[in-house]
């Protein structure tokens, strides 16, 4: 439900397109030719917007939900304990966990705005990433700059893991020579 919620915006212009398309097909039941033609030309530069605006909220809506993966050297129960105390810190509520496999979060909003979601998923020494607008609240520009955001917070503290425990064994295999 809340997958088909966030594609609302997509949806409107698509009525906003059959709306224009009707208005076209109306514009051939006009007794005057001028105002045939003035209908007609309103309808198809509707029909081109609302088909245009609709086309790139769906695009970017499908962007936004698609996960971005981490690769790490780490186990998934590992990976999940870095990302759930660097959403801890955050501030952030976790609204769903399964220990080594999945995390759901929603960020902490400002007053007006409930935040966005994050979801994290391990497989593997893999960490896949997605952050969307809270779709109880809708698609919105500033809210996509948010969760590239969450998104990069969320892969730089898996990194940063990686990163020191590869320092670790560095370090171990030196005191060992």
């Amino acid at each position: 439900m809340d997958r088909l919620r966030y594609f609302v915006p997509t949806a409107i212009c698509l009525y906003l397109a059959a709306l224009c398309a009707v208005l076209i097909v109306t514009s051939a039941f006009l007794v005057s030719l001028q105002n045939a033609v003035a209908v007609t030309a309103a309808g198809l530069f509707g029909l081109l917007l609302s088909c245009g605006l609709g086309f790139f909220f769906w695009r970017a809506q499908r962007r936004d939900l698609e996960f971005v993966q981490v690769a790490t050297s780490s186990d998934p129960q590992s990976n999940f304990e870095t990302v759930r105390s660097a959403v801890l810190r955050a501030g952030w509520r976790i609204l769903s966990e399964e220990p080594g496999r999945a995390l759901d979060a929603q960020t902490a909003g400002a007053l007006l705005d409930i935040g966005e979601r994050v979801a994290i998923q391990f497989r593997g020494s893999q960490v896949f990433i997605a952050s969307i607008c809270d779709p109880s609240i809708g698609f919105s520009l500033a809210g996509r700059r948010h969760c590239a955001a969450h998104r990069e917070f969320i892969r730089a503290a898996v990194l940063a893991t990686t990163a020191d425990t590869a320092d670790t064994s560095d370090k171990v295999g030196e005191d060992r020579i």
